[in-house]
């Protein structure tokens, strides 16, 4: 019987799906198959999964296009399946909205092991205090969205504001790359530290002014 919710696994390769599924029905996972970039929309917006695992390679719709149609309507976390393991197809998919990555070929485990990781940041939400204010900017874990001196709102994506949010925590401390991905991508996260930088830029460019300081040759420090 399932009991963890379901899991939209967007993959044109059925052997892999195959294999998927059986891993993740045995952690307790309801797994939905969908072969193609418009059948997966589709069941994103039927079945309101937890997370969606999308190939980024598909046929027709590939797996950028579909990721950006997600983030448009969903902050569902979305963890790219991809065969190519250059740095610029990552971090394409990290900037359009994806929350992680894995390079084919993958071990399942490790693909459970990084949902995990990925609803725990997600769902685990901030909750107290609700609001921080960093010299100007109002960041509300609530309503997880930030608002400038000129009461612009915006709403960064979930892992972005999951970051944003530890460093205003952390407002005025400098914070290693290492230390921002174990605080909120969890100790079970696999990736590169350029994945934090791919974060901090897209923050910087939603939220033109943001006072996010690189300390070179150290990481990142929000505020003075």
């Amino acid at each position: 019987m399932t009991t963890r919710g379901t899991i939209v696994l967007i993959e044109d390769e059925e052997s892999i799906a195959e294999l998927v599924k059986m891993y993740f029905e045995q952690e307790g996972f309801r797994l939905i198959h969908a072969p193609t970039g418009e059948q997966g929309l589709d069941a994103v917006k039927d079945r309101d999964p937890r997370v969606v695992l999308l190939d980024l390679g598909l046929p027709g719709m590939d797996g950028v296009e579909v990721c950006r149609r997600i983030r448009a309507t969903s902050d569902v976390p979305v963890i790219m399946l991809t065969a190519r393991d250059s740095e610029v197809d990552k971090i394409v998919g990290l900037e359009i909205g994806a929350d992680d990555y894995v390079t084919k070929p993958f071990s399942p485990r490790e693909l459970v092991a990084r949902v995990r990781a990925v609803l725990r940041r997600s769902e685990d939400a901030p909750r107290a205090p609700s609001v921080i204010e960093v010299e100007g900017w109002v960041i509300d874990s609530g309503r997880r969205e930030v608002r400038g001196s000129d009461d612009m709102i915006v709403r960064p994506t979930a892992r972005e504001f999951d970051l944003l949010w530890y460093l205003a925590e952390n407002a005025g401390l400098v914070l290693s790359r290492g230390q921002l991905l174990e605080a909120v991508w969890g100790y079970e996260y696999f990736g590169e530290t350029r994945t934090v930088d791919v974060h901090i830029r897209q923050l910087r460019k939603k939220l033109e002014g943001l006072p996010i300081e690189t300390v070179w040759g150290v990481g990142y420090r929000l505020g003075s």
